[in-house]
């Protein structure tokens, strides 16, 4: 473990994206995590509509070698609060000097000055997250005053299992995700998330940033229409990083949403298996989601009908700020 108490500090930028890429790989393989991203997928982070790199982004370095960095990352709404989060770690031979702790106090000064230029009349909280099993980086959280307040389970299908025949519900229609239908999805999206746990409508500004990421693959993503109204959505996204370092080809699942008019009508279903079932024939292994473990609509029951399996869990830590 190193033992040097002085480094260096300054913004993360476009030109470190290598060094950020190697110590994200060292944190992720140190704490049994699998979001794996590679250089392109931080790259794009740059293009994020809402994000100050310049104000809400620190790295650490010791000599030329990056070992920690935090990103601090606001909201393009706040109603009914301003509900930021943060990422960040730090390289396993330099845990146990602070370095940690020194981030989460910088990120909460740098989320307080983007907060007070943005939505100065709005109260503000400032989250973060941990797996489950790295005990460690959830003491580091409470002991700054964060309290865990949501667990999400990773889950993931094996798609060399039979998947149920897409069957439309009566009065739905499915369609395939298309540039002119992208207005429908992003009204699909905020209603059907407006009764979840912090909800915070998307931008149209950063739909369509998340709508350009080269993860995005709308050959497997589709809306349905019931009567004519858009009323569900599922997305997808592939990660080449990820499928490289598995040595397998996985779909991830990144918004399956219904709104309040359509639920118990079996559309999400019927989606997933029409996204699951585009996936398998074109060979892919897999597919993978993210879920609120205790989802109002009841999804984790519809994902374990559907095959799905916990693989990870992670811990929601959320902490108000005092704007």
């Amino acid at each position: 473990m190193a033992t040097q108490t002085t480094f260096a500090y300054r913004p993360l930028s476009v030109d470190q994206v290598r060094a950020w890429a190697e110590l994200y790989t060292a944190i992720l393989v140190a704490d049994a995590d699998d979001d794996i991203l590679g250089e392109d997928d931080l790259a794009e982070e740059f293009s994020e509509p809402y994000t100050d790199f310049a104000r809400g982004s620190m790295a650490v370095y010791d000599g030329v070698a990056m070992v920690a960095y935090c990103v601090v990352y606001p909201r393009g709404t706040a109603d009914p609060i301003h509900d930021m989060r943060q990422s960040g770690g730090v390289h396993p031979d330099y845990r146990g000097l602070g370095i940690g702790s020194q981030l989460i106090e910088w990120s909460e000064q740098a989320a307080l000055q983007l907060h007070k230029e943005r939505f100065a009349d709005q109260p503000v909280t400032l989250g973060g997250a941990s797996l489950a099993k790295n005990t460690s980086a959830g003491a580091l959280f409470a002991d700054h005053g964060y309290l865990p307040t949501r667990w999400f389970h990773q889950m993931t299908r094996d798609l060399s299992a039979g998947i149920p025949v897409p069957a439309s519900p009566e009065g739905i229609e499915i369609v395939g995700f298309a540039d002119e239908r992208s207005d429908d999805a992003l009204l699909i999206r905020n209603e059907a998330f407006r009764d979840h746990w912090s909800p915070s409508d998307t931008t149209p500004e950063s739909w369509a940033f998340h709508l350009r990421l080269r993860t995005f693959r709308p050959e497997y993503s589709f809306i349905a229409y019931l009567d004519g109204e858009p009323t569900g959505l599922v997305l997808a996204h592939e990660y080449e990083a990820y499928n490289k370092a598995k040595g397998i080809r996985d779909l991830y699942i990144p918004q399956v949403a219904t709104r309040r008019a359509g639920r118990k009508r079996g559309i999400a279903s019927a989606l997933l298996t029409t996204t699951l079932t585009a996936a398998k024939a074109d060979g892919f292994d897999t597919a993978t989601l993210d879920v609120d473990a205790d989802s109002p609509t009841g999804a984790v029951g519809l994902y374990q009908r559907l095959e799905f399996a916990v693989r990870d869990t992670k811990i929601a830590h959320r902490k108000s700020l005092p704007a």
